[in-house]
């Protein structure tokens, strides 16, 4: 099936389309996360996310502006990078999910901002998918508004102007306790 076809398929969720589509491409896709993540489950739960956004974005990718192999290639790429960076600030202990007591601070002050971890996680959980999507992509993946502003098929101020609404949101569920 050509490219075109087979962009038509996805778009329309044709039966078949995204096995199709996995068959052609995935070498590719693996053969871009490959020299970014080292570890096989990194890889594969990175083919799985890239797989995920192919489907749920394809509606915006346009041929006259890219290629579909250069549309795959940058967003492969972005979501492997994403992954890594992810990992290191895991590995250095900067995960939101992790409140990490500062050294300095007494057990009521690690209760707190243990505390204030899950009351943002939760607040994050109850919003609409796509809103939720948008915050942890700017601030758990650190992405850049114009990365996320191709990939969704929005303007960089559209999507600044949605993470102010998201924000202005979380401040007002966490009694205006979210810093950053």
């Amino acid at each position: 099936m050509e490219d075109v076809q087979l962009i038509r398929a996805l778009q329309t969720r044709q039966d078949g389309a995204m096995e199709q589509f996995q068959t052609a491409y995935t070498p590719l896709l693996r053969y871009i996360i490959a020299p970014i993540l080292p570890d096989e489950r990194d890889r594969e739960e990175c083919l799985s996310d890239v797989l995920l956004r192919v489907w749920n974005s394809i509606g915006t990718f346009d041929p006259g502006k890219a290629a579909l192999t250069t549309w795959l290639t940058h967003l492969t790429r972005n979501a492997a990078l994403n992954r890594r960076r992810a990992n290191e600030r895991r590995r250095e202990g900067g995960a939101l999910d992790e409140a990490m007591p500062d050294a300095a601070d007494g057990p009521e002050q690690s209760l707190l901002k243990a505390e204030a971890a899950q009351a943002l996680w939760t607040s994050v959980g109850r919003l609409g998918r796509r809103d939720r999507d948008l915050f942890l992509r700017k601030y758990y993946y650190y992405q850049p508004t114009a990365q996320i502003a191709a990939e969704c098929g929005l303007t960089v101020r559209a999507v600044e102007g949605k993470l102010y609404r998201i924000r202005k949101h979380l401040q007002g569920e966490l009694g205006g306790v979210i810093h950053g």
